[in-house]
């Protein structure tokens, strides 16, 4: 394994998704194969309150990921919108 923190992190994240607490939950999974899973889930219906909790999910994601890449928030943003242009929902 590259980095030995992997585990540590996804055992914290699989401890904290099960908290009661939760409003909103996105999971994004990479096989080594290359196969893409996605669980999005929210509590609630408003369309307003999804596009904050989605903002939210996404700037904290992009800015971790910007950190960690040495990369600027906006490649890491116009990278994300090339390949959800080309996902597919199932």
């Amino acid at each position: 394994m590259e980095n030995p923190q992997f585990d540590e992190v996804r055992a914290d994240a699989a401890a904290a998704i099960t908290d009661g607490n939760l409003r909103s939950v996105y999971t994004g999974l990479v096989h080594e194969n290359g196969r893409h899973e996605y669980y999005f889930g929210n509590d609630t219906e408003r369309a307003d309150e999804l596009r904050e909790t989605a903002a939210i999910q996404l700037g904290m994601l992009v800015r971790v990921l910007a950190d960690r890449s040495d990369s600027s928030v906006d490649e890491i943003a116009e990278l994300a919108a090339e390949r959800a242009e080309n996902m597919e929902l199932r």
